[in-house]
């Protein structure tokens, strides 16, 4: 797993701040849309859109831009977005599971498809990666005045799979069924994640040479960069040589 967050962390420090806050603004708000469209406008009634609300005061949108989305999608005219997903591999063998959210599926494959034969990798079918991943909830939590040790055990007491703590903050992960639980535990302790979300944790990680892994990680990051694409996970392997050279 700390394969995983360290790639979550890089992606944070990477380029241009501005345009990665733009992104990470859009796919917030991209996700209000949807959870509106999919079970309606009150968040004490919808859980997705309680927690998509959530991870928009996390990542300090304003209110009142929260409150315009989630107007704007209750309404008649709004855009329609379907979600599908796309699995393939990058160079080196290096798994790539891309999450999309979409108003015109066509277009979406096509931008999908040609990142990966543009840049050396292949398109598989649905499920061709179902042996790679983990689903599993992730949430992510600021120590502020949390004591390690005693956190810790709160969190494996609430059924969490693994707690790493890194620059000042907690990642705690947990299996996919346990997410709802752990979420009133978070509550039950008057702790608001920065973040809480679904995601693909890869078993394993790949470590082909550095050359094959600079193909494979800019394959990542060009998909990273579609408009349709909410979240790209992978299991390549991020050598301290290869993360220097994304600096």
């Amino acid at each position: 797993m700390a394969g995983h967050s360290k790639w979550a962390n890089i992606k944070h420090r990477k380029g241009a701040q501005d345009k990665r806050r733009a992104k990470v603004f859009t796919r917030i708000l991209r996700e209000i849309m949807m959870s509106v469209k999919t079970s309606g406008p009150d968040p004490d009634a919808n859980p997705r859109l309680r927690l998509a609300v959530q991870n928009a005061k996390g990542a300090n949108i304003p209110k009142d831009t929260i409150q315009r989305n989630i107007d704007k999608a209750a309404g008649k005219e709004s855009a329609s977005y379907s979600e599908p997903t796309y699995e393939g591999y990058a160079p080196g063998g290096v798994a790539v599971f891309v999450e999309c959210a979409t108003d015109n599926l066509n277009r979406t494959v096509q931008d999908v498809r040609m990142v990966f034969n543009k840049y050396g990798g292949n398109l598989g079918t649905n499920g061709s990666l179902s042996f790679v991943f983990d689903h599993m909830g992730v949430f992510t939590i600021p120590q502020g005045h949390l004591e390690e040790d005693l956190f810790t055990m709160e969190m494996i007491d609430a059924n969490a799979s693994e707690i790493e703590l890194n620059e000042g903050v907690f990642t705690v992960y947990v299996p996919f069924d346990s997410f709802g639980d752990m979420q009133k535990k978070l509550e039950s302790m008057g702790i608001t994640p920065e973040n809480a979300s679904l995601q693909r944790i890869p078993k394993e990680m790949v470590n082909p040479d550095f050359e094959t892994a600079a193909k494979a990680l800019k394959l990542i990051e060009m998909m990273d960069d579609l408009d349709d694409v909410q979240e790209v996970y992978h299991n390549l392997g991020l050598t301290d040589e290869l993360i220097n050279q994304m600096e």
